[in-house]
């Protein structure tokens, strides 16, 4: 993990760098991340110099232009760099958003459905989000874990949801016969 320390702003920006050059795979211009986050493109060219300067974004000249992270704003965001990451939708009432993929989601209280909490960190941008939508994120890969429920609040360090979980299930695919009998189960257990 990496030892340099930012302050929200620049933290903000550079998550909204990060996960804009994912969803577009390349160069990102100054104008989008200020759409992104709801910043004067002026506060977000400022900083990235700032972010330059600590080698965690390299500029891009030409009309084609922008900024891309570099592997330092990876590991100073605590993220993985990853070439083709599985897709997890997310669908807020009824419509897929594009270009948004769950990064990770900690859930707390589970044992009491009228306090469960989810906090999904998301890939892309979650302006398209905000509290009272009706949000389902899933299915999980490896799971099959689908959550429901209602955003509390959008947009926490740029990339974060806070979920009121309505509902919660598991829609695992069936397990592979050849996978069943090197485990010792068959399918009559």
């Amino acid at each position: 993990m990496s030892t340099i320390e930012l302050s929200s702003s620049q933290r903000r920006i550079l998550t909204s760098l990060v996960n804009l050059a994912e969803s577009q795979d390349g160069v990102v211009c100054g104008r989008r991340i200020a759409e992104d986050i709801d910043r004067n493109p002026g506060t977000v060219r400022n900083r990235m110099q700032s972010l330059r300067s600590l080698q965690l974004v390299e500029g891009v000249a030409g009309p084609d232009g922008g900024y891309r992270p570099t592997q330092n704003a990876y590991e100073t965001l605590d993220l993985e760099r990853m070439d083709d990451p599985e897709q997890i939708p997310v669908v807020c009432d009824g419509v897929p958003i594009n270009g948004v993929t769950v990064r990770e989601i900690e859930l707390s209280s589970v044992n009491n459905p009228e306090l469960c909490r989810a906090e999904i960190v998301l890939r892309g941008s979650v302006g398209a989000l905000e509290r009272g939508d009706r949000v389902t994120i899933g299915p999980t890969p490896a799971a099959g874990l689908r959550l429901s429920g209602v955003v509390d609040a959008a947009d926490i360090d740029g990339d974060t949801l806070m979920l009121r979980v309505e509902s919660m299930e598991t829609d695992p695919e069936p397990m592979d016969p050849v996978a069943e009998s090197v485990s010792g189960r068959s399918a009559s257990d």
